[in-house]
């Protein structure tokens, strides 16, 4: 069963008693900035993920059925302006980070237009955006130039065959041009999202390593988390953070970093890696652990769907419509009530242990 998230109050009415509703000293207090987002755990919300699409030139096994996953209609997906006037109501609500994913991304016709719209709005200080990389290769030089500061790129295996295989009609040689466009275009800090796969790519976790660490590049290792409408996910899938980081101490010596230079603010914790053969060669790694570490109480991210649902947790589906209130003619005011009273009936912590799975495409989802 799939928790949901639900917003029983009416659109401009108060919470009572609601974190959400502290006052100025409370906020002060806990170092919150006055108009920011605060759900019912006292967790401040600056970090906004915004799905462009639901669409997508993969098929990765771990995130879209082989057929592709049944996709909306495009007059039901926010427009251009639709997305900017609603990211720029989650701005002036204490947001400051904002992240443009899928489906992929790259696939949204003009998404430069849309990135430069967006880079425009003040108050956001990290604008990013994760892809499969297979169109980054033209599309780097002109998102760079649009002002998307940051790229994340998926990448899970070295290996071409393998590569082939995992995303069913990827090709690894795209990917990597992609990466190499990037750093031309001027991207620093650029990661590798790696969804670490037990059976798949647990033998090449060194290697992806040495991949990183040659071009500058930080690793992210990432659990499997249980979502998708395959039956994927399972214990001859599953690798879980202690594990990984168990392998890769085969040929690097590991390490925590309690601080980190790295913009973004995400849920990754930050080690650095420096290779046992050469110890003067290191490399900055991100364990995302989702099942195994959860991290929910530091939990700063809502997300945004391809058709303006407002997705309060990965595990829950969100029921609020922000694009039926735009177009119904919603005020800005009107929005701003709404979200305050969706982040009041967020989720605790995900469910993601196993015994519940989430019956959603990751690539509906956004990541």
């Amino acid at each position: 069963m799939t928790v949901q998230a639900r917003c029983s109050t009416p659109v401009g009415q108060t919470v009572p008693g609601a974190a959400l509703s502290l006052g100025g000293a409370d906020r002060a207090a806990r170092g919150v900035h006055p108009f920011s987002l605060v759900d019912m755990q006292a967790r401040t919300v600056e970090y906004l993920r915004v799905s462009v699409t639901d669409r997508c030139n993969y098929r990765c096994t771990y995130c879209m059925p082989a057929e592709g996953a049944q996709l909306v209609p495009r007059p039901e997906l926010l427009d251009f302006d639709e997305i900017a006037t609603l990211v720029r109501v989650f701005v002036s609500l204490g947001v400051r980070k904002v992240r443009l994913t899928g489906g992929e991304p790259l696939v949204r016709r003009d998404i430069v237009r849309l990135v430069d719209q967006l880079a425009n709005i003040a108050g956001i200080d990290d604008l990013s955006m994760t892809t499969n990389g297979h169109l980054l290769a033209e599309l780097a030089a002109p998102l760079r130039k649009a002002g998307l500061q940051r790229l994340n790129v998926s990448l899970d295996t070295l290996d071409p065959g393998k590569f082939a295989r995992v995303t069913r009609q990827g090709s690894l040689d795209a990917v990597v041009r992609g990466l190499e466009a990037a750093q031309a275009a001027g991207f620093v800090h650029t990661k590798i999202n790696t969804v670490a796969l037990r059976g798949l790519n647990d033998d090449e976790l060194l290697s992806l390593c040495d991949f990183a660490a040659d071009r500058g590049l930080v690793l992210r290792l990432i659990e499997y988390m249980p979502i998708g409408v395959d039956q994927f996910w399972g214990p001859d899938t599953y690798l879980p953070v202690a594990d990984i980081r168990a392998l890769l101490a085969a040929g690097w010596d590991l390490a925590p970093v309690e601080r980190t230079h790295l913009p973004g603010g995400g849920p990754a914790r930050h080690w650095i890696g420096r290779s046992r053969a050469q110890p003067s060669r290191t490399v900055h790694l991100g364990f995302i652990a989702a099942v195994s570490e959860k991290f929910c109480r530091l939990c700063n991210r809502v997300r945004l769907s391809s058709t303006g649902t407002l997705r309060e947790c990965l595990s829950a589906a969100g029921t609020l419509s922000l694009r039926d209130m735009l177009r119904g003619g919603a005020s800005n005011a009107d929005l701003k009530a709404a979200i305050h009273a969706a982040l009041h009936g967020k989720v605790d912590a995900h469910r993601f242990d196993g015994a519940v799975h989430t019956r959603e495409p990751m690539s509906a989802i956004g990541g």
